[in-house]
């Protein structure tokens, strides 16, 4: 939906603690998955659920404040510390009005800038 935008990317982080013994661990990962990626990390989300939130992960005021985050940050990416749902990815775009990257599809990006072709 979102395109990527000519001249440098910069983002958020959003994560979500669901009591996993690894959270810290791989929210450091992220940071440094994204950076491999070529993204300026602006700032971090961070919350705590039981469980993700069917509409928008993170739930409706986590959102306000992530939109918010990003507004005043100036970013244009949301990167999710998880993999979202086709839905979910596509109702916080439209909440944001800005791209919404998942773990799985940063990775895939990454993957895809070293690619070269023979």
């Amino acid at each position: 939906m979102f395109e990527r935008p000519s001249g440098f990317e910069t983002a958020i982080l959003v994560s979500v603690d669901f009591g996993e013994s690894d959270y810290l661990e791989s929210l450091e990962e992220l940071k440094q998955l994204s950076t491999s990626a070529g993204l300026e990390v602006r700032g971090t989300i961070e919350g705590k659920r039981s469980t993700p939130d069917a509409k928008l992960f993170i739930g409706s005021g986590k959102a306000d404040e992530l939109r918010q985050a990003m507004q005043a940050s100036e970013c244009n990416i949301a990167v999710f510390n998880h993999d979202l749902s086709p839905s979910q990815q596509r109702n916080l775009e439209r909440f944001l009005q800005a791209r919404v990257v998942d773990r799985t599809g940063l990775i895939l990006d990454i993957f895809s800038q070293r690619a070269q072709s023979h």
